[in-house]
């Protein structure tokens, strides 16, 4: 059995991680074909994960060019602890307010708690000009260097 093959994560293992608090890196392509990476918070839609974004960002400008996109989420301080998942697949832009919300409200639910009628206002107010971005992935690589027990 390779190294590669003992610190892949299982898709469960994937799954917890991505669903844990944490910041995507994504990267698209910008117009010189030079990737464009920012890091970002972001929530799920219909089980897939997602953005919430202004409509007129560069990685929507991107995506809308050259919709490849592929997101990181990563862990580690040292060598040995180090996690990651990388999404590597393309992205749609959904505009339409339902979708918006959702996103919206999964976003915030991870990252700042409860939604309730009082956030459902302001999230409405913050995402009046915000898009989602779902990444639909067509690849995972991930990692677990703890997998290894210290030892590489």
């Amino acid at each position: 059995m390779s190294r590669r093959d003992l610190i892949r994560m299982t898709d469960a293992e994937v799954d917890e991680f991505l669903h844990g608090r944490r910041v995507m890196n994504i990267a698209t392509l910008g117009k010189t074909g030079h990737p464009h990476l920012v890091a970002m918070w972001y929530g799920f839609l219909g089980g897939e994960p997602a953005l919430w974004t202004y409509g007129r960002s560069q990685k929507v400008i991107n995506v809308q060019r050259d919709p490849r996109i592929t997101g990181l989420v990563e862990e580690g301080e040292t060598y040995d602890q180090l996690v990651g998942v990388e999404l590597v697949g393309h992205a749609e832009v959904i505009t339409d307010t339902e979708s918006t919300m959702e996103l919206g409200r999964s976003v915030w639910a991870r990252y700042w708690g409860e939604v309730n009628d009082d956030v459902d206002k302001l999230i409405a107010e913050r995402g009046a000009k915000r898009v989602a971005v779902v990444i639909h992935v067509d690849d995972v690589v991930s990692w677990d260097h703890r997998k290894l027990g210290g030892t590489y």
